[in-house]
């Protein structure tokens, strides 16, 4: 034996991560033995690869890497064995005492409120599986020995608050984690975890695919066909993705899907593919049914696994998938890599950039056909993923076809459903040219917005984004199918007369161009300060007054995104429009007309300004003196 046993305490986030995992009740505690596996799992990746790529002799023996599941009634002990990698003592402290991650809170807050069908898929989606042992033991002995090192470790806990860790000579190299079993309690969901039958049925739904055996000692000579006496082995270990998908069922796809991503709902699409040729490789990829928690988190999960011949070499592989599509979940198995290939070296690597296209292209494929098959099966699929898809409207532009292809917005057409922008252009007026939009924070505030009021009454179709990433994207792409993308809040618009009537409208336009010339001028000088200057609207039949933006201006929403994000912007100057046909304006005119120089038209042109911006959701320059103007004209009107 080493020398003495040193009694350590749990991080405190540890600690309530620990009370909640313990002392919590729902009904799936099966989970404990897939984490526990897994781990094991990735420890023998581990081990194997370093074996084959480091220059120092790590002293294991590498021709019989297993997972050893072993129970004991009369102790009441299940003990779960890998003659992996295994962890020095500092190892073992760091990665069970502490929780080294930022996503802490959010992960004990999600635990609280989540559903019982939730818990299992949290647990492992933050990495710290191996807390879930405490569902099932009353205390939890965990003995390891690192390769290429002489010092053991022995690690025991009751999940209370504190550890025991001390030194311990003559371990094998690997890692043994021995369960100190609760009774048997149905009410509590407690299973007999030392029934041969029940970890028979945990392994095949959970851990079947595991590509390194798991054996079971059974007591009784083997019929496993291992050579292995009392020795059962209980997975089928055959990779998934080798095997033609004419001989795997949609319930293994789903049960390896589940495995791998934690996530547990089956996937919504499953793209199983190979590539032949100048550099092979097998996929297996998995579109989920949901967004996973940390979509739109800086530090989430990205990519897939990266196997090479089979041998594990990392997870969340970036550089195999572009970052707009980081919610697809997987597996890569490359033929022609090197084992020591890095992370480094991947995102220039020519072979990772072709099988990169070719992945790509499967999995907009995959959701093309979707789209195509079953219009409501894709509308849930883009309103999960719809906002990540459109980052690559910004980071893709090979691809930016078949996003626009993909893309599906809310629009005037319809309340309820959206439309893509193929539906949209066949949809169009034979007069229509452009495909019109408009960008806001919500749909209530596009639809009430003045700017719609020409279009309702023409009758032509406005797609309504209100997703932030609208703000940059349609900046971006310029047209779709021949029809360019058009602000309706930007530039001058010439839609014609409402049911192309009034023949003589360009006279009449004419005809208001004089009534307001003097008006248009004055209009302007009196709010420089804000506008860059005062036009008669087209585009108006209600309101009052709008502002309008330069085709090339940036909108007040991603002005107002950048600021916050506290970027220093010069304040962009716009045009104030206003409705020659609205009594207020025809009544400024007649007073203006009048009196010129009456002091009190400059505040209510500056009342018309200010209701301009409100009607498009924008900041006020100073509230509190467009309030007071307010509530002193008001009396006047009663």
């Amino acid at each position: 034996m080493g020398d003495g046993c040193e009694t350590l305490e749990f991080q405190a986030e540890a600690r309530q991560l620990l009370r909640l995992v313990i002392h919590s009740i729902y009904s799936n505690k099966d989970i404990f033995l897939r984490e526990l596996i897994s781990n094991a799992s990735d420890a023998l990746d581990k081990l194997r690869v370093e074996s084959l790529t480091a220059d120092a002799d790590l002293g294991a023996d590498t021709s019989d890497l297993h997972i050893a599941l072993e129970t004991d009634r009369e102790s009441r002990t299940l003990t779960i064995r890998d003659n992996g990698i295994g962890m020095t003592r500092d190892e073992v402290v760091d990665l069970i005492g502490t929780i080294a991650r930022s996503g802490t809170a959010d992960l004990l807050q999600k635990l609280k409120a989540a559903e019982d069908s939730a818990v299992q898929g949290l647990i492992g989606q933050f990495g710290v599986g191996f807390y879930s042992a405490f569902m099932v033991a009353e205390r939890v002995t965990l003995t390891t020995r690192r390769a290429g090192t002489e010092a053991g470790t022995r690690w025991d806990s009751d999940g209370e608050g504190t550890y025991e860790i001390r030194a311990v000579d003559g371990l094998p190299v690997g890692t043994s984690v021995t369960l100190h079993l609760k009774p048997s309690d149905d009410e509590d969901a407690q299973a007999d975890y030392l029934a041969e039958w029940k970890i028979r049925e945990i392994v095949k739904q959970y851990s079947d695919f595991v590509r390194w055996p798991i054996r079971l000692a059974t007591g009784r000579p083997a019929d496993a066909g291992d050579g292995t006496a009392g020795v059962r082995t209980l997975n089928s270990m055959k990779a998934l993705w080798a095997r033609p998908r004419s001989e795997v069922t949609d319930a293994e796809y789903a049960a390896f899907y589940k495995r791998i991503s934690h996530d547990p709902l089956a996937p919504a699409e499953t793209i199983h593919m190979r590539a032949e040729g100048k550099f092979e490789f097998e996929a297996l990829l998995f579109l989920p049914s949901q967004a996973p928690l940390d979509l739109f988190s800086r530090e989430g999960k990205r990519g897939v696994q990266l196997y090479v011949k089979s041998v594990f070499i990392m997870d969340d592989c970036a550089a195999l998938m572009p970052n707009y599509l980081r919610f697809v979940k997987g597996v890569v198995d490359a033929h022609d890599l090197p084992l020591t290939i890095s992370r480094e070296s991947l995102q220039h690597d020519r072979r990772i950039q072709s099988v990169r296209r070719h992945l790509v292209k499967k999995v907009l494929g995959s959701l093309k056909g979707v789209q195509e098959s079953d219009a409501e099966r894709y509308a849930k699929l883009w309103k999960q993923f719809g906002p990540a898809l459109k980052e690559g409207l910004l980071e893709d532009p090979d691809n930016a076809g078949h996003l626009m292809e993909l893309l599906s917005a809310a629009s005037t057409h319809d309340k309820e459903r959206t439309t893509t922008l193929r539906a949209y252009t066949e949809r169009m007026k034979d007069d229509q040219t452009a495909i019109y939009y408009l960008t806001g924070e919500s749909r209530a505030i596009v639809e009430n917005s003045p700017h719609m009021e020409a279009f309702a009454a023409r009758g032509y179709e406005v797609l309504i984004l209100t997703d932030p990433i609208d703000e940059i994207w349609v900046g971006q792409v310029s047209e779709f199918a021949g029809h360019p993308l058009r602000s309706i809040a930007k530039g001058q618009l010439d839609l014609g007369e409402p049911d192309g009537g009034h023949a003589n409208a360009k006279a009449a336009t004419a005809e208001q161009e004089r009534e307001f010339a003097s008006l248009l001028p004055w209009l302007t000088a009196a709010l420089a300060g804000q506008v860059k200057q005062v036009r008669l609207s087209s585009r108006l039949t209600e309101a009052a007054a709008c502002i309008v933006g330069e085709a090339s201006d940036i909108s007040p929403l991603l002005e107002k995104m950048y600021r916050s994000m506290g970027q220093q912007l010069t304040s962009v100057k716009r045009t104030l429009e206003v409705n020659p046909a609205h009594p207020l304006i025809t009544a400024l005119r007649a007073a203006h007309e009048k009196n010129p120089d009456d002091a009190a038209l400059k505040e209510i042109a500056e009342l018309v300004y200010g209701s301009a911006v409100l009607a498009e959701g924008g900041d006020l320059p100073d509230p509190a003196r467009f309030s007071r103007l307010l509530t002193d004209r008001l009396p006047g009107t009663l």
